[in-house]
């Protein structure tokens, strides 16, 4: 039997919870005694995603983001929902240096922050409906 834990919260969609959320998780992914290396590489995918939300997904609109986060084994899986704007094409969103804002305000490196630095990368979305990120991320395969 799989040794599972699960975590979720919710927040509003304001830049003053990136760092909440960031810590949340990281508190959390504790439990698998991860390398400091580890942590960092969570806590900025969880920043880029939830940046992404709350600056492409509300723009600057009143929402919420939903993060849950799960422990099974030696993998962390984050999932962050909002019900913002969503996203048009997914495929040209996730390349790099793409954004919908200004290059001075972003710098459309979000997505490949994400797929840097966790395992698995899936987003989905719909026009109108929001956004899905799941991110995945094990835990000690690098340690000797």
């Amino acid at each position: 039997m799989k040794s599972t834990n699960k975590m979720k919260i919710e927040f509003d969609s304001n830049t003053n919870n990136i760092g909440f959320a960031r810590v949340s998780v990281a508190a959390f992914l504790t439990q698998l005694n991860p390398t400091l290396e580890e942590v960092a590489d969570v806590k900025t995918a969880v920043s880029e995603a939830v940046t992404n939300a709350v600056i492409h997904g509300y723009d600057k609109l009143a929402g919420y983001i939903e993060l849950t986060s799960v422990l099974e084994e030696d993998t962390i899986t984050i999932t962050i929902v909002d019900k913002g704007k969503g996203i048009e094409d997914v495929n040209k969103a996730m390349e790099p240096l793409f954004t919908t804002k200004s290059e001075n305000e972003h710098s459309g490196m979000g997505f490949m922050f994400m797929q840097a630095f966790m395992d698995e990368v899936d987003v989905k979305s719909l026009v109108g409906e929001g956004t899905t990120v799941i991110m995945k991320k094990r835990i000690g395969c690098e340690r000797i």
